[in-house]
């Protein structure tokens, strides 16, 4: 009892509970807080990740290893209660844009690199305002719109809900009438009713209850065991060719990797710091670059394992909500992770028709930051525009940024106001020229 006791002291004094305005009992409500609304990632990255052709059982080991290291490091370094895991937007690049139009897994995992390294030469030489204004205002909105539609898409296939019709050469509805589709189409409302009616762990709800549902109908099986040993990561480890994923072919990917993961780290660590109450009278959040400083090294660390680029989460407000406030609340979570390191069997039967739903509404919700862009200005809204519907059309987010970004150029020079952005903004803009002659040439 004695040495418990001085054990929890130790942690109270190590993550500086006093100062903090919190407790051991609130620090660990608000941990199993974060983790039951992110557990989704356990069902939906390794199986969107399969559909990529890597094996299902070694990637949820990879993203379960990489979010327990990842969040635990950011809990030591920084003692804020942010939590990271692979970001939806950039798995669906990775998997079903490179992955699936037969990019080898090595280059794929070099762009990822590529696209931490850049992060990180950012945030550890204090360049993070330099690429603010580099970045046009509406290519940053409109990237995460266009991924967040290109999400919501891959939803509505994996359900059955929207199919290719090859003779029309459109998309179309699918059967709505199939078991598949009704079942998804049902996990979807439930998803809704879960998180409108804000009842914590809601998508992981919706996804355990589409799954016991499709078991009485023949679309998923009961394994023979619910447990085993974490599966052989050989296969995603150290498969990386960054020489090869230098090939200026390969800019807007880097870009779509790249401007997400800074633009949404930075929002998510301001927004979730507001609600925490760290950012000062200016509203900055104070020790911001030690944020920075792990969420880049994590990308990098992450792509040795084939693992695509790991951000900050947005669901680490939930356990702000509940009362975190330190990085205790992060440790809390990882543990939680570590526990769902064995049940892979369990992880694998929960069908596409349970996670569909998921990826449907989180590409939806994705779009609210297209308000953000400035309707009165052509030059702005107008290349939002193009990456959002080029990303769609083509099925393809690096199309969607290779043509935002030359559009964009291209306005800004006609109308004179060239002198707005950084030349660097129009050195990329010519790049995207020679990346649609090589698309088209293929």
């Amino acid at each position: 009892m004695k040495t418990e006791i001085q054990s929890r002291g130790n942690i109270a004094r190590w993550f500086k509970f006093q100062e903090n305005g919190t407790t051991m009992r609130k620090e660990i409500i608000a941990g199993l807080t974060t983790f039951a609304t992110m557990a989704y990632i356990i069902a939906v990255v390794p199986g969107m990740l399969s559909k990529g052709g890597l094996p299902f059982d070694s990637a949820l080991t990879v993203t379960i290893l990489m979010t327990i290291i990842t969040t635990v490091a950011m809990a030591i370094y920084t003692n804020r209660p942010f939590v990271l895991a692979p970001g939806l937007g950039s798995v669906a690049i990775f998997s079903f844009t490179l992955l699936g139009n037969d990019v080898p897994l090595s280059i794929a995992a070099g762009i990822v690199f590529i696209s931490g390294f850049l992060f990180m030469l950012v945030s550890f030489f204090g360049v993070r305002d330099f690429v603010v204004r580099v970045i046009p205002h509406s290519v940053k909105v409109s990237v995460g719109v266009g991924i967040g539609l290109f999400i919501a898409l891959l939803g509505f296939k994996h359900a059955g809900i929207i199919v290719a019709n090859a003779k029309k050469n459109v998309l179309i509805f699918g059967d709505l009438t199939a078991t598949t589709s009704l079942l998804a189409i049902f996990g979807f409302f439930l998803v809704l009713f879960f998180t409108t009616r804000k009842i914590q762990g809601g998508i992981i709800l919706s996804i355990i209850t589409t799954t016991l549902i499709s078991l009485p109908l023949g679309i998923s099986q009961v394994p023979d065991h619910f447990f085993s040993l974490p599966a052989n990561i050989d296969s995603m480890f150290m498969q990386l060719d960054i020489i090869g994923a230098l090939d200026p072919t390969y800019l807007p990917f880097l870009l779509a990797f790249f401007i997400p993961d800074f633009f949404s780290t930075l929002g998510t660590l301001l927004g979730v710091g507001g609600q925490a109450g760290y950012l000062d009278k200016d509203g900055n959040l104070p020790g911001i670059e030690k944020n920075f400083h792990v969420d880049s090294t994590a990308t990098t660390f992450g792509s040795l394992f084939a693992c695509p680029v790991l951000t900050t989460y947005l669901e680490s407000s939930a356990g702000v909500e509940a009362g975190g406030r330190t990085g205790f609340t992060g440790i809390v979570t990882a543990i939680c992770f570590l526990a769902t390191l064995f049940i892979a069997p369990i992880a694998g039967m929960i069908p596409s028709v349970a996670t569909a739903p998921v990826l449907i509404y989180i590409g939806i919700s994705m779009m609210g930051s297209i308000k953000k862009v400035n309707f009165d200005d052509i030059t702005e809204y107008f290349p939002a525009f193009v990456c959002v519907v080029i990303s769609i059309f083509t099925f393809n987010a690096g199309n969607g940024i290779a043509a935002a970004m030359l559009v964009y150029g291209f306005l800004k020079v006609i109308t004179g106001r060239y002198k707005e952005d950084h030349w660097s903004v129009y050195v990329i803009a010519l790049f995207m020229i020679y990346y649609f002659y090589i698309v088209a040439g293929h």
